[in-house]
This record gives structure tokens, sequence and C-alpha cells, in this order.
């Protein structure tokens, strides 16, 4: 249902009935306490955990495809960047993660539950802790979701 809101408030936001956006935006927010500006890229076949519950993701980040964002995340800037984080396919993100920053999330990996994500990472990982790190690369994700 959330990602049916956002996707027809993006497709009114680019056709420029910008207040109906606005209202779809709201309703969003309200039903699902969350914030995903209908300028997100999000991929195809992402699923929200329990509706999207606490998700908070910038107006320019992207999401690939096949993804799974858990409640209560957050993917956004921070404080002396510009830019905001990009999603590879087939990612996991754990309930609680922060992603934070101009970093790259590789394909295929899992960022685990109230990890805080501050630099790169690359395909087929596993990254957990505040501040996450590396706990296992040249993972198969279908051995641990």
């Amino acid at each position: 249902m959330l990602l049916r809101l956002i996707r027809v408030g993006s497709y009114l936001h680019i056709k420029g009935f910008k207040n109906l956006s606005r209202l779809i935006y709201k309703l969003q927010f309200f039903m699902f306490n969350c914030a995903i500006p209908h300028t997100t890229k999000i991929g195809e076949n992402v699923v929200f955990a329990y509706g999207g519950i606490g998700v908070v993701i910038h107006a320019r980040a992207k999401i690939g495809n096949n993804c799974n964002i858990g409640q209560g995340i957050t993917i956004g800037g921070r404080s002396k960047y510009n830019d905001v984080p990009v999603i590879g396919d087939n990612v996991y993100i754990g309930p609680g993660a922060r992603i934070l920053g101009p970093i790259v999330i590789g394909n295929n990996s899992i960022v685990a539950p109230n990890s805080v994500v501050l630099e790169n990472v690359e395909d087929n990982s596993i990254v957990a802790g505040v501040p996450a790190r590396v706990i296992r690369t040249n993972i198969n994700p279908e051995d641990y979701i």
C-alpha cells in the first residue's frame, strides 16, 4: 500500500499536480508515520517491512530493485556533505539502521539492524555496528535472508 501511494504521488508530481502530490505525501505520513518524498527514486519490487512505519528517506536518495527495507530506518544526508546514499539492488536493510552521507551500498548486501553506515559497502557484504564495519564479504544473500 505504501509503495503504491509513493508511486501515485510521484506520478502526480511529475505531471505537475503538485498540490495533489503533497496531499498524497501527507496521507502517507499520517497513515504510515514515514517520510518518503515522491522525488525519491525507488526501484521495482521494493518491500517496506511493517508498512514502512518510521521510515525516513531523503528526497534525492536512490534505492535499487528487490530491496527489503526494515521499519524505523533512515537513508539521508550528513552534515558537510551534499550528496545522499545510493542503495544497490537486492539489499536488505535491517530495522533501525541509519545510512548517511554520500555513500553507495553495493548489490546483494546486508545492513544489520541498528547499524550506522557512514562509508561505502562493497557488493555481497554484511555490515554491522555503530559505526558499521564489514563483518563478512563474498556472501550469498539467500543464505541470510
